[in-house]
C-alpha cells in the first residue's frame, strides 16, 4: 500500500503533459555557427571587393539564396548562400576587400546541415554562441505550469515560413535584378579592388575613366587620382569666374602636372638603358625610282584572298584551270589584313629581309646572360645568329609607342608582307592597345624600321637603340621627286629619292661592316628586277 500510493500520486499528476511539450526543445537539433569563407574562383584571383550585400544581420536564409556580390579586377561574381539558417555577422563590409579564404560572414544552421561540407568554404567558429549551445533540461514543473509550455511549443507554428529559394539551375529561376547603385554600373570595368575601393570612397564613377592607362585598358590608382586633380581644378576655375577673377583655360597660365602612363613611362625607361648602347650612325638616299615604275603592275594582280569582298570579282577564265585537278584555293584573309593598294613598305621590307640573309651580322642578337654565365669571373658576352630575318616595326598607337616584329619576313610575299603590316596597325589602333606577344615576341627582331616619312616631310632622322631592340635601326625619311644631275648621261633626271638614317650598336657591328650592308640593300632597292629571278 505504501508503495502503492506514490504510483498512483505520480499518475494523478500532469507530469506526462509537461514532458510531451518539453520534449521537442530537448530533441531539437543542435545550432553551431559557421564562417563562410570566400572560394577560390579561378583565373588567379587572390582578392575580391564585396560591393553589395543581399542580406543583413538576423535575416533568413535558404540555401541557394544570394549572399553578397563580389568583383573582381576581371570579373563579378553572385556569391549563394550553401545552408538554411540566420546571418549572424557580416565580416566584410561593402566596398572592403576580401582575401580568398577569408571569411565574408557568419551564418547559425544546424549541426547536421554542415555534415561533410567543404572545410575550404566553412569553418566552425569556437566558443559558440550561448543560444547555440544545448539546452538544459527543464526542471520538473509544478501544477500550475503545465499551460505555459503549451503555449510556448504551439509559437513557432504560427509563425509564417518564407519561401524557400529556388536553385539557379531551376528553370523557374529567375535571377534577381540590381536595383543598387553600389558597382552595378562599373561591372565591366577592368580595374584592381582596391582601386574599385579608392574610387568609392572618392566619388568617382570608374566607368567615366575607361580606357585606363593600365594593361589592357585597366583603370589604375593614378588614373582615379587625375580625374579628381582635373575635377578640383575645375571647381577652382568656376570660383574665380564667381568672384569675376574667373579665366580660361588656355589663357589660365598654371602649370599642370601629368603623369606619364604606362606605355611612356616604359619608353621613359628604355631611352634611359639606350645611354648604355655606343651608337654609329649612316645616312644616304634610296633611289625609288624602279620601284615606282613597277608598283602599278603589282597592285594590278593582288591575290583575290587579300582583296576586300565587296570589290567585283573578276571574270571567269574561259578555260577552267581546274578542270582536271583542283587548283590550291588560299583561305580568305580576315577584314583587318585586306587591302586595295600596295606601298613601298613592304617591299623595303622584302629586299631589306634579302639582305640580312646575306649579312648574318644583321641576324644576330645579344645573347641574353643566365646565372651560370654571370657567375663566371669575366663572362664573355655571345651572339645568336637566327636562321631567318625577324624585322621589328616601329607603331605609334594611341597609347604609346610599339615595336611588333614580322618574324621570318624573308619567308613571306610582299603581299603577305602588306597584310600583316595592316593588320599590326589595326591592333595598334585599338584602344586599349590589342597588340599581344603573338605580334610582339620577347626577343624582338634584330633590326628595326621606323616609317617616320609617313607622318612628316623630314628626310633624315636620328634613331636611337634600346637593349634588346637588335643590333641595328633605320629611320626611312619622305620619299621625294628631286633633279638628279648624276643621271642621264650628264644631262640629268627627275628621281625618285627617299633618305635612311641608320644608327647600329657599335659594339657589335664595326662603321664599315654597316655600310657595305646598306649597300647591299641598295642593290634590291634600285634593281628590283634581282627578286624575279631569286622566285619571290
Amino acid at each position: 500500500m505504501l508503495a502503492a500510493r506514490p504510483l498512483r500520486r505520480l499518475l494523478g499528476r500532469p507530469l506526462a503533459v509537461s514532458y510531451f511539450h518539453t520534449t521537442p526543445t530537448t530533441w531539437a537539433s543542435r545550432k553551431v555557427v559557421q564562417k563562410f569563407k570566400l572560394a577560390d574562383i579561378g583565373e588567379g584571383i587572390t582578392e575580391c571587393e564585396v560591393i553589395k550585400w543581399s542580406v543583413q544581420p538576423a535575416s533568413k536564409i535558404q540555401a541557394f539564396d544570394p549572399l553578397c556580390e563580389v568583383q573582381s579586377d576581371k570579373a563579378s561574381v553572385e556569391i549563394t548562400s550553401p545552408f538554411d539558417g540566420v546571418i549572424k555577422e557580416l565580416l566584410v563590409q561593402e566596398g572592403e576587400v576580401a582575401k580568398v579564404g577569408a571569411g565574408l560572414c557568419l551564418i547559425e544552421v544546424d549541426e547536421e546541415a554542415v555534415d561533410g561540407a567543404d572545410p575550404a568554404a566553412v569553418e566552425p567558429v569556437e566558443p559558440a554562441p550561448a543560444s547555440t549551445s544545448t539546452p538544459t533540461p527543464t526542471p520538473e514543473p509544478t501544477q500550475e505550469a503545465p499551460s505555459v509550455p503549451r503555449v510556448e511549443a504551439s509559437k513557432p507554428e504560427t509563425m509564417s515560413t518564407p519561401p524557400r529559394g529556388l536553385h539557379p539551375l531551376d528553370p523557374n529561376y529567375t535571377p534577381p535584378t540590381s536595383t543598387s547603385s553600389s558597382g552595378g554600373g562599373q561591372r565591366d570595368v577592368l580595374a584592381a579592388p582596391s582601386v574599385r575601393h579608392f574610387a568609392r570612397v572618392s566619388g568617382v564613377d570608374l566607368g567615366v575613366l575607361m580606357p585606363g592607362s593600365g594593361k589592357g585598358g585597366r583603370v589604375e590608382k593614378r588614373d582615379v587620382e587625375m580625374f579628381l586633380a582635373r575635377a578640383s581644378e575645375s571647381k577652382t576655375q568656376q570660383g574665380q569666374a564667381r568672384h569675376g577673377q574667373g579665366v580660361g583655360v588656355a589663357d589660365a597660365g598654371q602649370d599642370v602636372v601629368v603623369e606619364l602612363g604606362r606605355t611612356r613611362y616604359g619608353m621613359w625607361k628604355a631611352m634611359e638603358k639606350s645611354l648604355e648602347i655606343p651608337h654609329f650612325g649612316y645616312s644616304t638616299t634610296l633611289d625609288l625610282t624602279a620601284l615606282h615604275n613597277i608598283l602599278p603592275t603589282l597592285n594590278a594582280h593582288i591575290p583575290p584572298h587579300f582583296l576586300p569582298s565587296s570589290l567585283t570579282p573578276r571574270a571567269p577564265l574561259a578555260v577552267n584551270p581546274s578542270a582536271l585537278f583542283p587548283a590550291p584555293t588560299p583561305a580568305q584573309v580576315p577584314e583587318s589584313q585586306q587591302y586595295t593598294r600596295l606601298t613601298y613598305l613592304p617591299i623595303l621590307l622584302k629586299t631589306l629581309s634579302k639582305a640580312m640573309i646575306e649579312w648574318p651580322l644583321l641576324r644576330a642578337s645579344i645573347t641574353p646572360s643566365t646565372p651560370a654565365s654571370t657567375s663566371s669571373p669575366s663572362p664573355k658576352p655571345t651572339l645568336t645568329i637566327r636562321p631567318h630575318a625577324d624585322i621589328s616595326i616601329a607603331l605609334s598607337t594611341p597609347t604609346g609607342l610599339y615595336t611588333p616584329t614580322l618574324q621570318h619576313a624573308n619567308t613571306h610575299s610582299i603581299y603577305t608582307l602588306s597584310a600583316q603590316l595592316r593588320h599590326l596597325a589595326h591592333l595598334g589602333r585599338q584602344t586599349p592597345c590589342a597588340l599581344t606577344p603573338a605580334e610582339m615576341p620577347r626577343r624582338g627582331g634584330t633590326v628595326s624600321v621606323s616609317n617616320v616619312g609617313a607622318l612628316g616631310a623630314g628626310d633624315f632622322a636620328a634613331p636611337v637603340l634600346v637593349p634588346g631592340g637588335g643590333v641595328a635601326i633605320v629611320a626611312l625619311g619622305r620619299a621625294k621627286w628631286v633633279w638628279d644631275v648624276d643621271c642621264g648621261d650628264g644631262r640629268g633626271e627627275r628621281r625618285l629619292k627617299m633618305g635612311v638614317s641608320w644608327s647600329a650598336d657599335h659594339r657589335v657591328v664595326e662603321g664599315a661592316e654597316l655600310a657595305a650592308f646598306v649597300e647591299c640593300w641598295r642593290g634590291y632597292v634600285e634593281a628590283p628586277e634581282r627578286l624575279i629571278a631569286e622566285g619571290v
